[in-house]
């Protein structure tokens, strides 16, 4: 009796494990275990179904071609006695046709789909609520308010003793919640790039030129941010953190630059190379 109740129980937490385990897998596999939620701006949904539907697409592919192999293997396998070559395989019209049709409409199909998809979140928002200017430096970020004329000057991260980063030293990027985004993209000096890791989106930062990111963030919260081009000695902590607030709360945060005496723009004329030829900057438009 003993022996089974201990049976019973160990079977109980395993499957108690199990369920859990099951239940974690559920949820990131909905999100093709790609680091963030749905709904936290216009943007992040419509790239969490482009890749989950890809992957799906893929998979389902992966597992008929091995299917196919494993058949060919086995019905066209040498049989014991036979000598020689096999009989080749010669020209055949419906073969060559399949061969061709079906992987061209696969790679058009992955195209128009991200093409669609790309299209949609880089066109521009109209009259944009929050315009700010982005500009990467090695190793940290300046962040300039363009509609309120207030800027922060950030510093690369500040690793503390036995490992990590102080994240109270890191620059930190605000946005009200629900509001209209435009991000301007410049680089000081080597090429960076801007990435808001919960958000799905990066986007190079190339000296000379100047891109555009627009999107509205939709939950409040503190999300990670990072340069995802490698840009020299300290690149692992060119860190920095976007604070997606109320509007009561963003403009909190921009009278307390503007108490700092964070007056103005950090311009162009804090740039590296500005002694180059065609360094003067241009959109993606032109």
């Amino acid at each position: 009796m003993r022996h089974t109740l201990k049976r019973g129980l160990k079977g109980a937490s395993l499957l108690t494990v199990l369920a859990v385990v099951l239940a974690g897998c559920t949820s990131q596999s909905a999100l093709g275990w790609l680091p963030t939620e749905r709904g936290l701006t216009n943007q992040v949904d419509r790239v969490i179904d482009l890749w989950v539907v890809s992957w799906i697409v893929l998979l389902v592919v992966g597992v008929i071609t091995w299917l196919l192999i494993i058949w060919a293997s086995v019905v066209y396998r040498r049989r014991r006695g036979q000598t020689g070559l096999p009989a080749q395989l010669r020209y055949n019209m419906p073969i060559e046709t399949f061969y061709t049709v079906v992987p061209l409409i696969l790679v058009l199909g992955l195209f128009a789909f991200t093409a669609r998809d790309q299209t949609i979140i880089e066109a521009p928002l109209e009259e944009p609520d929050v315009s700010i200017e982005v500009y990467g430096k090695r190793w940290a970020w300046d962040f300039n308010y363009l509609n309120e004329n207030v800027y922060l000057s950030g510093i690369q991260g500040q690793e503390i003793p036995g490992g990590g980063v102080d994240s109270e030293l890191l620059p930190k990027l605000y946005l009200p919640v629900d509001q209209k985004v435009e991000i301007k993209i410049e680089s000081r000096d080597v090429i960076h790039s801007f990435w808001v890791i919960d958000f799905l989106y990066k986007k190079d930062m190339i000296p000379a030129r100047t891109n555009y990111w627009y999107f509205i963030p939709q939950e409040e919260g503190v999300f990670r941010g990072k340069c995802a081009e490698l840009c020299g000695e300290y690149h692992s902590l060119m860190l920095f953190e976007v604070h997606v607030v109320s509007e009561q709360e963003y403009n909190q945060q921009i009278q307390a630059l503007r108490a700092q005496g964070n007056v103005g723009r950090l311009g162009a004329e804090a740039n590296v190379l500005q002694n180059l030829p065609g360094t003067d900057a241009f959109s993606e438009s032109e």
